[in-house]
């Protein structure tokens, strides 16, 4: 892997650098790359998955989702207690109570057979439905229940009452979530917790979404070694097929990681061909700097349509883009720079898009963004834009931005440590200590707001 930050670098005149002509921006090449995915098909896909983790967390509906009963489908008791006539509770007190027949007991789950009338209740527990006749429920703290002890085969023949009930009082009426014919979900919704207990609530085992993208990620080079193996002299670990994966599963595909490539002709074409199969989109790392190995960059463009360009950012400059032909038709391929923090970061501002458009959700792909004070110097030495990884804090009703260290391409450590990452524009040579930039939050332990915090 080269270091995609150094290898065939800009030329320099004075103190600032000048670029490539064939370099273009971030949103240029952005919009390339959009151009080329779409909303994969939807199908049917169960709730739960074999293991019992919940499969279609994250997923986008593709239908409109209706009703064909109403919830509650009968009126229910929302409280444990007594299902009585509220009429024949007026007056009740502590000082004063009074007392009803107990006629019978209702379980959640089992409907009473016969009716409440006047001066009877029916011990009831929660979610069990109303029995004819009552229109109140009574708590059992509102009862001599708690004097009795527990509820045994013994029914008790009555119950004292010490507080008056108004009707429905602890009373959910049918059809109070849901009517029957109700649209429930619309089509393009995303589910969340709440969305997947809607469709359980409605006897739905599955949801028709958007399937998820497969993404097959492919390291390519002769000194990578998987995690595991014994390390040898010039030798190192390939981080990069880890450390994507986990974006690809984190950012809501399906990653499918290959065995590494060597550099030769013969190897890297049968892991490509490998990775098509099946694949939505084809990640390479590695091999796509000028300078790498000829036949990296032969065998990616003997297997399809790539154009090679270089994109106006640090780090992460190098970066391939095209159309592969697959056995059931042309996959997308990203190549991206060998460097761990460049890999990490190019399919971070390419990759998310790119997933969140197959996923069915092409404008939820943006981070949040805030207006911190940097805290240490940011330089832009190249006229790049540059992504500083960056600690974001709340100090002082400010958002404050601090480096994690050094901003080296290959400090993997740089990005583990990192909430945000600074933005530094194109047209400037350096954001100092005290100015305002941007910074993009990411997920791991993004900062909350003290007014949230607070609130919570």
């Amino acid at each position: 892997m080269t270091n995609d930050d150094a290898t065939s670098g800009p030329t320099t005149t004075g103190t600032r650098s000048i670029l490539p002509a064939d370099m273009i921006s971030v949103e240029d090449a952005r919009a390339r790359i959009l151009g080329q995915f779409h909303t994969l098909e939807a199908s049917d896909a169960p709730l739960l998955d074999a293991g019992g983790g919940v499969s279609v967390l994250g997923q986008v509906l593709a239908e409109d989702v209706y009703a064909t009963f109403s919830i509650p489908p009968l009126a229910n008791t929302a409280m444990d207690g007594y299902a009585v006539r509220a009429a024949d509770t007026r007056g009740a007190t502590y000082d004063a109570p009074l007392e009803l027949a107990v006629v019978g007991y209702l379980a959640a789950g089992t409907v009473y057979d016969g009716r409440v009338e006047a001066g009877q209740a029916v011990r009831i527990m929660t979610g069990a439905p109303m029995p004819a006749g009552a229109d109140a429920v009574v708590p059992f703290e509102e009862t001599d229940e708690q004097e009795h002890g527990r509820w045994d085969d013994r029914p008790r023949e009555r119950v004292r009452i010490d507080a008056a009930a108004k009707p429905g009082a602890n009373v959910r009426e049918a059809g109070e979530d849901v009517r029957d014919g109700d649209r429930v979900l619309t089509r393009g919704t995303v589910l969340q917790p709440a969305q997947v207990g809607v469709f359980a609530s409605l006897g739905r085992a599955t949801a028709n979404v958007y399937r998820r993208p497969v993404v097959a990620i492919l390291s390519t080079g002769d000194e990578l070694l998987r995690p595991g193996q014994p390390l040898t002299p010039g030798k190192i670990y390939d981080s990069n097929a880890f450390s994507l994966a986990a974006q690809v599963q984190s950012f809501g595909g399906i990653p499918r990681v290959l065995d590494v490539a060597l550099d030769t002709v013969e190897a890297l074409t049968a892991r490509i061909h490998e990775g098509l199969a099946g694949a939505d989109m084809l990640i390479t790392s590695a091999g796509v700097s000028r300078g790498d190995f000829d036949v990296v960059k032969t065998v990616l463009a003997s297997e399809g349509e790539v154009a090679f360009w270089t994109v106006r950012m640090k780090p992460g400059k190098p970066l391939a883009f095209g159309v592969f032909r697959g056995p059931n038709g042309p996959v997308p391929h990203l190549g991206l720079p060998g460097n761990p923090v460049s890999a990490m970061m190019t399919f971070e501002l390419f990759g998310r898009p790119a997933i969140f458009q197959m996923l069915g959700k092409p404008d939820a792909w943006p981070r949040p963004t805030v207006r911190a004070v940097a805290a240490d110097a940011i330089r832009n030495t190249d006229g790049r834009r540059f992504f500083a990884r960056c600690v974001v804090s709340e100090e002082a009703g400010r958002w404050v931005a601090r480096l994690t260290g050094p901003q080296s391409s290959g400090m993997l450590t740089s990005m583990s440590l990192a909430n945000g990452y600074a933005v530094c524009p194109e047209d400037r040579d350096v954001i100092a200590p005290g100015e305002e930039c941007e910074v993009i939050l990411v997920d791991r332990e993004a900062p909350v707001p003290a007014s949230v915090r607070n609130r919570s």
